[in-house]
């Protein structure tokens, strides 16, 4: 999670042109540590490539992925222009966020920040605090949100025996949607869950909560663990009070019969007292001429400030209204020619977003969007074939939208291996823990599947994905890995796997 001190924001700056206000946030990341110098140059080239002005006053300054190196730790450095800076095209910056950050951090770092600052009174209010305690408690988003619930949390009938797996299942989810972090995941399954009693458990951390969510997974048949019956598991990420109305319904006895038994509309009921159930179609009334497209975002960074003006840019050319929502995350729709709303979906690689568009060119307009997302929104696509395909429907009539793929279905450049899991009981939680913690080592894309059960190419780095391959002792494991690091992504796997991946050789 981002840490925003007071000393990180500089209240009533004055500065005469953009150049200047970008010239004071690279020295502010530079004087507080977060990057080397020269890192200056890097946003600068940034701004000729894309404007990024996100709209509502807000700018948010950065380097390219070729400064990426320079970046010493995560950061941001926060300037309010009460006077406002002009950005170009007419648009005018009241707030400027310069930020540095390593890796796809940036993204979850985007999301916190676009999520408080995606409201027109809220940027505008922040144009001209004078209180740097209020304005930091602001862009922080410290304000009480109401609980929502979306379906994708709630796993029922997983062919499973074993108590990590559902916990695993429910510490990616919550991480899929960034309402945690490693330390969390870590700590739940180093930790023992805990009984609730009828068969429920339930997992916590101390550390790595994001923002309130929950995730239950239900076996497919009741099991045993230390002679206690398991049923199903809850995990819980906690940041403050307003979650608690939630786990005072997990203790109730209809709650955890539901829970028990319960389909998921009706656990989603229980859960939320009847509120804030997210539809698996929020998009329930469309008009006749509507066109639905729902695509996989298959870039390494995912949606990040330059990809999503790509996004944006291709939304304007067209008449039709077009709204878009980040189905993996459970989201509302939201304006997709907005570059804020955009960003805010906090759309990694793998995400699936839903388009709607109604209007006489919409279908013009889903067809031009599957097309430019299957290219890439001007970057190169990862080598992880989606795990469903991309889809356009009109009137009912679903089709598959165009693909752009190599003859083998994956990049020329790509790196495969084939290794054995020696593992006594496979890839259980812990040694896919390891797996994936391995694999986030290297800037890559890398995917693995099972051909023993002939799975179909996952991201190794969701755990939840990798636990889901259900690799057994003897297991053959193919991986595909692309980008600047691809060659020794498959080398750091290869010695990790035949080190046991945490559990010794042979054990």
């Amino acid at each position: 999670m981002l840490e925003l001190s007071e000393s990180n924001i500089h209240l009533n700056i004055s500065a005469e042109t953009k150049q200047q206000a970008i010239e004071m946030a690279a020295r502010a990341l530079e004087t507080a540590g977060n990057v080397e110098p020269g890192y200056l140059q890097g946003m600068l080239v940034r701004e000729q490539q894309t404007s990024t002005f996100l709209g509502n006053g807000i700018a948010i300054p950065h380097g390219t992925l070729e400064t990426r190196e320079m970046v010493k730790k995560t950061g941001v450095q926060v300037f309010q222009f009460p006077k406002g800076i002009e950005w170009g095209e007419g648009n005018i910056a009241y707030v400027v966020i310069g930020i540095a950050a390593r890796s796809d951090e940036h993204l979850a770092l985007l999301r916190q920040l676009t999520h408080v600052l995606g409201d027109e009174e809220t940027a505008a209010k922040l144009a001209t605090l004078t209180d740097v305690a209020q304005f930091r408690a602001i862009l922080m988003g410290e304000t009480t949100e109401d609980f929502t619930l979306p379906r994708e949390n709630i796993r029922l009938d997983v062919d499973t025996s074993s108590l990590l797996t559902l916990v695993a299942m429910n510490a990616g989810q919550l991480q899929a949607q960034s309402a945690v972090e490693n330390g969390f995941v870590s700590e739940i399954i180093g930790n023992a869950a805990m009984p609730l009693g009828k068969g429920l458990w339930v997992t916590d951390a101390l550390s790595g909560n994001l923002k309130n969510a929950l995730a239950f997974s239900r076996a497919k048949t009741i099991f045993s663990h230390n002679g206690k019956p398991v049923k199903g598991v809850i995990t819980v990420s906690a940041v403050n009070d307003t979650i608690n109305p939630v786990l005072i319904r997990l203790l109730e006895e209809n709650t955890q019969t539901t829970l028990l038994s319960g389909n998921t509309t009706e656990i989603l009921t229980a859960l939320l007292g009847g509120e804030g159930v997210v539809s698996e179609q929020t998009q329930s009334t469309q008009t006749a001429n509507a066109v639905v497209g729902t695509f996989t975002i298959r870039n390494e960074h995912g949606l990040h400030a330059r990809p999503s003006a790509v996004l944006v840019n291709e939304v304007k050319k067209f008449v039709s209204k077009i709204t878009v929502q980040n189905i993996t995350r459970g989201s509302e729709p939201v304006s997709a020619k907005s570059l804020m709303k955009i960003v805010a979906l906090g759309v990694t690689q793998g995400h699936r977003l839903r388009f709607v568009a109604e209007g006489d060119d919409a279908k013009q307009a889903i067809e031009s969007l599957g097309k430019v997302i299957a290219e890439g929104l001007g970057e190169n696509i990862s080598a992880i074939p989606p795990a469903e395909p991309d889809t356009i429907e009109v009137m009912g009539e679903q089709t598959l939208a165009p693909e752009v793929t190599e003859e083998n279905g994956l990049p020329s450049d790509a790196i495969e291996a084939v290794f054995v899991i020696n593992n006594e009981h496979g890839l259980h939680a812990r040694p896919s823990a390891v797996l994936v913690n391995e694999v986030k080592k290297y800037n890559a894309s890398v995917a693995v599947q099972n051909l023993d059960r002939d799975s179909q190419l996952v991201s190794a780095k969701s755990l939840m994905k990798i636990v889901a391959l259900g690799v057994v002792k003897g297991a053959r494991l193919r991986f595909v890995a692309t980008g600047e690091q691809a060659k020794e992504a498959i080398e750091g796997i290869r010695v990790a796997i035949e080190s046991g991946l945490g559990e010794g050789k042979g054990e």
